[in-house]
């Protein structure tokens, strides 16, 4: 029997693995003799960071969760690896199986090849080249002791070649994000309240911000808002706020009545709100995949990325930290002429299905 170890820990990580649990599940449910752990890092521990996901996705509730939430990233780095040690101990798999570049996916591949268990890393080679941020040091870490990489691009396969890695270790799947946008597509919700009961289609913005380059500093925090607030024209701003963003929110001061500050949404709440947007303000990497193929304008707030597809094929345009910068951005997208989706290879929605195959294949006689 091939036994399967699954990671997640923080919120984007639930949108991955739901398409892959679901191959696993149906697999099981064909008579293949498989068997697959669900393992809740803790590295999100609010409920609405991660909690809801598990319902809204229909993801099983998880086989263990090992509580490494809080601390620094040494400290939440140090809780997995030793909560996860214990779980492999007891439960030793064929293979581990992390996504994207959190804390979690860090700690458990580093604990699973000193195990000698074999690690497959899905979304492996992407790079944004920028060593200050934290999920730039994961990926690399990762993917230098990875046995499978699944990627999204063939940017990715040729980060991948470029550092030496065999091509029978990359398989070019396409992306499991867009597996769960478009299987979720038909159950989007609007969130509940007065203010969402107001918006019309294509007259408002979403906007989410947690990099600390865009919230660590507020004066460089109310900057950056104040710009963005007189680029959209006084059109609704929904701002899901991140709790890292929230600290500096109360002591800078902004007071604008179409900025509307809520806590965090349940993926089809969310978005909900991305496919019905005018566009989308963010310095998420995730949030551009999923706009792009939603065919809605993206601002990405950062000074590099790690998904340049979504610039070179979709809507997503790389602006920068600096506020000036936003002005000529936000009035394209005002004057309605922001480029179009062109679609990606492979971000079809049949990622997860490709990814189960191989896995099948490589450990079904382990």
């Amino acid at each position: 029997m091939a036994t399967f170890t699954i990671v997640a820990g923080a919120r984007p990580n639930f949108v991955k693995i739901a398409p892959i649990i679901h191959q696993f599940i149906k697999k099981q449910q064909e008579g293949i003799d498989i068997n697959f752990r669900l393992v809740h890092t803790g590295q999100h521990y609010d409920k609405k960071m991660s909690g809801d996901f598990f319902d809204q996705l229909n993801i099983p509730e998880p086989n263990a969760n090992l509580g490494g939430g809080g601390g620094t990233q040494a400290e939440q780095t140090a809780a997995i690896m030793v909560a996860f040690e214990k779980e492999l101990l007891e439960n030793r798999p064929d293979l581990v199986l992390v996504v994207g570049d959190v804390t979690s996916t860090l700690a458990c591949s580093i604990t699973a090849k000193k195990l000698q268990i074999d690690v497959a890393h899905v979304e492996g080679g992407i790079r944004s080249g920028d060593l200050t941020m934290p999920e730039e040091i994961n990926r690399m870490v990762t993917d230098s002791i990875t046995d499978h990489f699944f990627t999204t691009s063939e940017i990715a396969n040729s980060n991948l070649r470029n550092s030496g890695f065999s091509e029978e270790k990359i398989h070019y799947v396409g992306n499991t994000m867009i597996d769960t946008l478009m299987a979720q597509m038909p159950r989007f919700q609007k969130p509940e309240g007065e203010i969402f009961e107001s918006l019309e289609p294509g007259q408002y913005f979403v906007m989410t911000m947690h990099r600390p380059a865009n919230v660590d500093q507020e004066q460089k925090l109310k900057a950056m808002i104040d710009a963005i607030l007189e680029g959209t024209k006084g059109l609704p701003i929904i701002f899901p706020v991140h709790p890292r963003t929230a600290k500096n929110l109360q002591t800078i001061g902004i007071d604008a009545p179409h900025l509307h500050m809520c806590e965090p949404l349940g993926y089809l709440e969310f978005n909900y709100l991305v496919k019905n947007a005018k566009g989308v303000i963010t310095d998420s990497g995730g949030i551009t995949e999923e706009a792009s193929v939603m065919n809605v304008p993206c601002i990405t707030l950062r000074d590099n990325t790690e998904r340049a597809e979504t610039i070179h094929l979709g809507t997503n345009e790389l602006v920068g930290t600096d506020p000036a910068k936003l002005k000529p951005y936000l009035e394209k997208i005002m004057q309605g002429e922001w480029k179009q989706y062109q679609g990606i290879p492979l971000w079809d929605g049949k990622t997860a299905e490709r990814i189960v195959a191989i896995l099948l294949d490589s450990y079904s006689a382990a």
